[in-house]
Formats: C-alpha cells, sequence, structure tokens
C-alpha cells in the first residue's frame, strides 16, 4: 500500500470539487493523508478513511514570516509522514509544498486552480508582485513531475513566463463536475412567471461584485417584480455599503453561505458568474450539470463551459452595460427557451466535464511514481 499525500487550502474546496480523488485513491488501497487549514469539511474526509493533519495556511497576501513558517510546517510534515506522492492544489501549497518536496526528493504533481489578478497588466507595483510570484513558481516547479491546468490561457501564460520549461504538463476540463450530486432538474416553471437569477460565490470586486449590482438595479427597474435577483455566500467589506442599499431597495437578495448549492440552483432559472478570471469555474460546471442557463464572462475558465447562445449566453467582463444586456436577453426567452438551453448544458457537461475522466487523468499520473 502506498501513502499519497495531498497539500490544499480549503478543506470545502477539495471535498466539494475533489473528493473524488481521495475516494478513489482509497479505494485502490492507499493510504491518504491531507493537511489542510480548517475544519469544515474534515469530519467527511475522515469518515470516508483520511487522516487529516492541520495546517495553518494565511491565504491573501504574501507575509515572509508566515511563508517560511508554512515551507518549515510542510517539510516536517513530509518528513515524519514519509509519502510515496505529494499532490498540491493552489499557490501556496504548490509553491511551498514544492520546495519541501524538492528538498526531500518526494515525487510531486501540482494543479494550477486560477491566476487571480498577479498575472494581469497594472501598476509597477503589481508588476513587482508578478515578478516575485514568476521567481516562486519556477523554484516550486523545477522538480515537479506534471503540472495540471484547468485551461489553455493559464497553461501559455506559464510558458510564456518559463515556469514549466521542461516540466510535464496535462490540460483538463477543471476539476469537473460531479453528475451525481448535482443531476439533472427539472425547470423551475414558477407559477409566478418570476425569472431568478443567482449569483453563486463571495461578493468581491475581481468576481464582478460591482457589475453585478449595477445590472441588478436596471434589471430590476425594467421588470419590476417579474424579476428576482440574488446571490448566496459572503461579501467583503467594501461592498457592505453597496449591498445594503441594494437590499434595502429590493434589487438584491442575499442568501447566508450553505454548504450545498444544489438547492438553490434547483430553484434558480438562470446562474450568472461575472468574475474577471476563473481557472475553470465550478459553478458554472455545477449549474450547468443540474441543467440550468447561465450568464458568463467571456473569459478564459468560463467560455469553455459555455456555448454562446445554446446553452447560456457570454458577456464582456468589467462591463456593467454588457453583463446587464445578456440579464435582458434571458428574462425575455420563454420559460420553455431557457429550458432547453439548460438540457443543453446538461448534455455538454455529460460529454465534456465528467468529473470521474478528470480524476481518472490524476490516478494514471499518480501510479507512475508509486
Amino acid at each position: 500500500m502506498s501513502k499519497i499525500m495531498i497539500l490544499a487550502n480549503s478543506s470545502g474546496g477539495l471535498y466539494d470539487f475533489r473528493n473524488e480523488l481521495v475516494t478513489g485513491l482509497l479505494e485502490l488501497g492507499h493510504e491518504v493523508v491531507i493537511s489542510l487549514p480548517d475544519d469544515l469539511r474534515v469530519p467527511e474526509l475522515k469518515a470516508e478513511g483520511a487522516r487529516v493533519i492541520h495546517t495553518d495556511i494565511n491565504r491573501r497576501g504574501m507575509n515572509p514570516l508566515e511563508d517560511l513558517k508554512l515551507y518549515k510546517e510542510y517539510k516536517r510534515i513530509i518528513k515524519e509522514e514519509k509519502p510515496d506522492a505529494v499532490v498540491t492544489y493552489t499557490i501556496k501549497p504548490n509553491v511551498y509544498g514544492g520546495y519541501a518536496c524538492r528538498k526531500l526528493k518526494v515525487p510531486y504533481i501540482s494543479t494550477i486552480t486560477g491566476l487571480g489578478s498577479t498575472f494581469q497588466g497594472g501598476s509597477f507595483k503589481r508588476n513587482l508582485v508578478k515578478k516575485l510570484v514568476v521567481a516562486m513558481y519556477k523554484t516550486g516547479f523545477k522538480d515537479c513531475r506534471c503540472v495540471f491546468f484547468q485551461n489553455s490561457q493559464n497553461r501559455e501564460i506559464f510558458e510564456k513566463h518559463g515556469i514549466v520549461s521542461g516540466v510535464n504538463t496535462k490540460l483538463v476540463n477543471g476539476s469537473g463536475v460531479d453528475l451525481k450530486r448535482h443531476n439533472k432538474e427539472a425547470y423551475p416553471g414558477h407559477a409566478d412567471d418570476v425569472v431568478r437569477f443567482l449569483y453563486v460565490g463571495r461578493l468581491m470586486a475581481e468576481k464582478g461584485t460591482a457589475e453585478y449590482l449595477e445590472a441588478a438595479g436596471r434589471i430590476h427597474k425594467d421588470f419590476g417584480d417579474k424579476v428576482s435577483v440574488s446571490a448566496i455566500g459572503y461579501y467583503e467589506d467594501d461592498f457592505k455599503e453597496q449591498v445594503e442599499k441594494a437590499v434595502e431597495k429590493g434589487e438584491l437578495k442575499m442568501i447566508p453561505f450553505n454548504k450545498d448549492i444544489h438547492p438553490f440552483l434547483k430553484e434558480a432559472d438562470v446562474i450568472v458568474m461575472p468574475s474577471y478570471h476563473e481557472g475553470m469555474s465550478n459553478v458554472l460546471m455545477e449549474a450547468s450539470a443540474t441543467a440550468r442557463p447561465v450568464l458568463a464572462s467571456n473569459i478564459s475558465g468560463c467560455r469553455e463551459i459555455v456555448d454562446d447562445g445554446v446553452t447560456g449566453f457570454l458577456f464582456e467582463a468589467k462591463n456593467a452595460d454588457s453583463l446587464y444586456t445578456a440579464m435582458k436577453k434571458m428574462a425575455k426567452l420563454s420559460a420553455d427557451q431557457r429550458r432547453t438551453m439548460g438540457e443543453s448544458a446538461r448534455s455538454k457537461m455529460e460529454r465534456e466535464f465528467d468529473r470521474y475522466s478528470i480524476i481518472d487523468a490524476y490516478i494514471t499520473e499518480i501510479k507512475k511514481y508509486l
């Protein structure tokens, strides 16, 4: 029996989007040890048979002292556990876990789940941060056996900056979607004929919150009570005043964070993702698997999931006018037209985004080093 260690920065992200890798490895008879900074989904992971080690991670910003501490902690637990292979997700586990694995000569594979705003052009300060991140990734990936990318644009950026020069890379359709958990649901067909738009995720600038709030106000003005615009999750302090005003005016409904979003996807007519950048949007995949039409920014990580005009509509990122136009276009469709879009979305997920085919790619790669 081999021991596989997984380094991740969120138990929710691991369980909700990559749990099939955990269960797949366990079913093959491997021991699975997971390093995580939180306890949200730890009971479920332990119940499946995985062992969990708590590791603190500051997920926001770079603090040299905290990051050095994280590297030392990864090095300590890898040295103690002696895994046969290590799998890492997201920037800090990728970089500092990669450093530790390289130092201890343990085979490791990594996944780029998205690049955030780091690689977008901008200020002098942002360019300095980009140079630092590039240098960190180059060192972290130097001996990486394989880097998985969730969209081609991310891979092209890493190739352009020489981060994965000489490193084996593979492209997969994100984390895929669990087609059983997010099963096809009958279209709502609400008796009140209200078109219900839903955004799922943290309300923050880079997720297009400003544009969503502006479009919500305009669509409410046009259609009145015949549309409902909602968001499920948390909002960052920067948007507290705007969100509360929108709620007060009846332009937005806030739904508290919930571990299970499927019931909310089921009740929605349309899912909206106005993000500025994505690795591969899990929300869009889950909504599409539920047979709901989607509205999404025309960016890498979203456009791969949406067949424009067939499974939903794409709109220009960072553009409230474009988002508003797409919402208005969707609101004017009949329920049957939206239902047909949702059914096409489900079919696309079955053809291209079944999570088990993506997990097979990971397990095949891991087996090479056992």
